[in-house]
């Protein structure tokens, strides 16, 4: 009998050949695919399958927000992602992860991982990871979160259709959870928002910069001094990427995110 696997990732390449390789087994069976948190949701509630491959940084609701509302009990997640710093392993681990795989990975160790999981439980992976249920205010905090950069970029002038706002959320998400990684912006920020959107780092780079310029050209800088309680900029000084994502993490920390 096959076991079913969902898998949860906007890179389709990965999803492709994710799929195509399981497809070449005859023990495991990709009953659907997710691009993003909320189809993920659903197929998992659709099919409740065996296992659920699931990255963390994803359009609508990231990994974690999947793994807070997540409720099929006799669903192994095993999370994968490039984000594979202790902070976010540990972070998906106690959100009821079973296992992290840091990409790239070999898929055959996957299958391995999940053949364990599928074995006797002496057989499982060493240490073996499971968390208690989540609760449920871990859903309202992704939602909370996403709401709050929403309406703050609203007030400076960010417009929700170019590339940089997408781009420019994802990072401000991330540094909320790792805050260190705002030291490697160019070696693991970057990168990382660029594998999620299938594009490179110096276009995330460039992107951003463009997003900020926008909102300094349509003279929103009183409500960005506003927003924080003092006059940090003037008209004629923009902040670096990295100033303003860090700026704006360490605001959403403050508040509780």
């Amino acid at each position: 009998m096959k076991r079913s696997v969902v898998i949860a990732d906007d890179n389709t390449a990965l999803t492709c050949n994710l799929k195509e390789f399981f497809a070449a087994r005859q023990d495991y069976e990709v009953v659907g695919i997710a691009a993003n948190g909320a189809e993920a949701l659903a197929l998992v509630e659709q099919f409740s399958p065996d296992f659920l491959l699931l990255d963390i940084v994803m359009p609508e609701i990231d990994g974690f927000g999947v793994l807070s509302a997540l409720n099929s009990p006799s669903t192994t997640v095993i999370m994968m992602s490039q984000l594979g710093t202790d902070a976010f392993v540990q972070k998906a681990l106690r959100y009821g992860a079973s296992y992290f795989f840091a990409k790239p990975f070999a898929f055959d160790a996957l299958v391995k991982t999940m053949d364990d999981f599928c074995a006797e439980p002496a057989a499982l992976p060493e240490p073996i990871h499971r968390a208690p249920a989540p609760a449920p205010q871990r859903t309202r905090r992704v939602r909370s979160l996403d709401e709050k950069i929403a309406n703050l970029f609203i007030s400076v002038g960010i417009p929700a259709h170019i590339k940089g706002y997408q781009f420019l959320r994802e990072a401000i998400k991330i540094t909320v959870d790792d805050p260190e990684i705002i030291n490697s912006i160019t070696k693991r920020l970057y990168p990382s928002i660029a594998e999620v959107f299938n594009t490179t780092p110096s276009k995330v780079e460039r992107a951003i910069r463009h997003a900020i310029e926008v909102a300094w050209n349509r003279g929103k800088i009183e409500n960005i001094n506003q927003i924080f309680g003092m006059r940090i900029y003037s008209a004629n000084e923009k902040p670096t990427n990295g100033e303003f994502i860090a700026l704006i993490a360490d605001k959403m920390l403050l508040e509780g995110a």
